[in-house]
């Protein structure tokens, strides 16, 4: 994640987020313009699972939040709480966080690509939950490396649907940074791995084992996410909680449903491709059920919050 020696462009004042699925099968649309440029997560998916993202976010992590961050630790020349929202997407995470939280704040949005920072940049809230002025700046960056000072100031770090698109170095990387920096971090949407849909149907449990291991690939962490980051938060000295937030699909969210099982089917294929013709059949089913209004799907995910020991703090 090196969020030093990243381009940096200050954004309008004001205040979504990067993508569940993998790019490359998330079926989003995510392309890139030119070869050696990272795909694009399309903000058409990012705007249409923002609802369901903050209605799954585990609001009791936000008392404990709120209550460490009461001290104002991150306060800078921007007179109030910092905060880096690491992979911010289109900037969902500010949208759902900024107003919940009281007193000025000055939002740090980190993504490799420039087109999805445009919208977060203008698409923050302008007033904290108590009027207090938020400003926000963008910078372009790989968020692949994090180097030790690249949270130096800050007074929080977030970031949503991140940690199992990440490896267990790079989670140690964003542990001992958050460390370093004495601040917490609100990490939400990483994939646990379980899926419950209603109707059954006996293909259900083989598609899932098939796009966990893809979710693993290359080392990724994918559903082990949560585990593997609490154990190295817990190893800087942190302490940790983490809650369930599990998306709900119903008949109001059957676009959302739709769009999000042909992506969880395609990785499911492109990690056993054996399951080509019989989970073609599978999608045919299962998004005229949805069509119907008859299915229902939820979609397991895990929040964590580690509460780092303040700068100055006694070990």
């Amino acid at each position: 994640m090196p969020l030093t020696g990243s381009a940096e462009q200050p954004a309008a004042e004001a205040p979504e987020s990067a993508a569940e699925l993998p790019m490359t099968a998330a079926g989003t649309g995510a392309t890139p313009d030119h070869p050696d440029d990272p795909p694009r997560y399309a903000p058409e998916w990012l705007r249409l699972r923002e609802p369901a993202d903050a209605a799954a976010r585990a609001h009791d992590l936000l008392d404990p939040l709120r209550v460490r961050l009461a001290d104002r630790q991150g306060r800078t020349a921007h007179d109030g709480l910092v905060v880096h929202d690491l992979g911010c997407g289109t900037g969902s995470m500010g949208r759902w966080l900024a107003p919940l939280l009281d007193g000025a704040q000055h939002w740090v949005l980190h993504d490799r690509d420039p087109y999805l920072l445009h919208f977060a940049a203008v698409g923050t809230p302008r007033s904290a939950a108590d009027g207090s002025r938020v400003t926000v700046e963008t910078r372009r960056g790989d968020l692949a490396r994090l180097t030790p000072d690249a949270l130096t100031g800050a007074g929080l770090v977030t970031a949503s649907a991140l940690l199992d698109v990440l490896t267990a170095r790079e989670v140690d990387a964003l542990a001992a940074a958050c460390a370093a920096a004495g601040c917490p971090a609100l990490l939400t949407l990483s994939v646990a791995g379980r899926v419950e849909l209603t109707p059954e149907h006996p293909l259900d449990t083989e598609i899932t084992l098939a796009f966990n291991d893809h979710q693993r690939r290359s080392g990724l962490l994918g559903p082990d996410a949560v585990s593997t980051a609490a154990e190295a938060f817990a190893a800087h000295g942190a302490t940790v909680r983490t809650r369930s937030a599990p998306w709900r699909l119903g008949p109001d969210e059957a676009a959302l449903a739709g769009q999000w099982l042909r992506g969880w089917v395609a990785a499911a294929v492109e990690q056993r491709p054996e399951l080509r013709e019989p989970a073609a059949r599978y999608v045919e089913e299962r998004l005229a059920a949805c069509a119907a209004g008859e299915l229902r799907v939820v979609v397991h995910h895990t929040d964590l919050l580690a509460l780092c020991r303040p700068k100055g703090a006694a070990s």
